[in-house]
């Protein structure tokens, strides 16, 4: 009998604590209405900075692509400069 009291005892201090922190939840909650509005509003954003990144990466691609096409000719434009200058070496 001393056992079962003992479980009930602790128990019941169990459940305390659990009431505890399920008010100290509701409390930090607040209004389950605001809750939602500050979850759309996050999920808004969310969805907003995906739309950004996004048009950010495929505006990194394009500049990438230009970036090579300029790297290539340049390399074009200094093998002509070498090409020439070993013609007027060569003279």
């Amino acid at each position: 009998m001393e056992k079962l009291n003992s479980a009930t005892d602790q128990l019941d201090a169990a459940l305390s604590r659990l009431e505890g922190a399920i008010e100290s939840l509701f409390e930090r909650a607040g209004d389950p209405g605001v809750v939602r509005r500050e979850l759309a509003a996050m999920a808004q954003d969310r969805a907003n900075l995906a739309e950004e990144l996004d048009a950010s990466m495929a505006r990194e691609q394009q500049l990438q692509k230009l970036a090579d096409e300029a790297s290539a000719a340049l390399g074009s434009a200094i093998d002509e400069v070498r090409a020439a200058l070993n013609r007027n070496e060569g003279s």
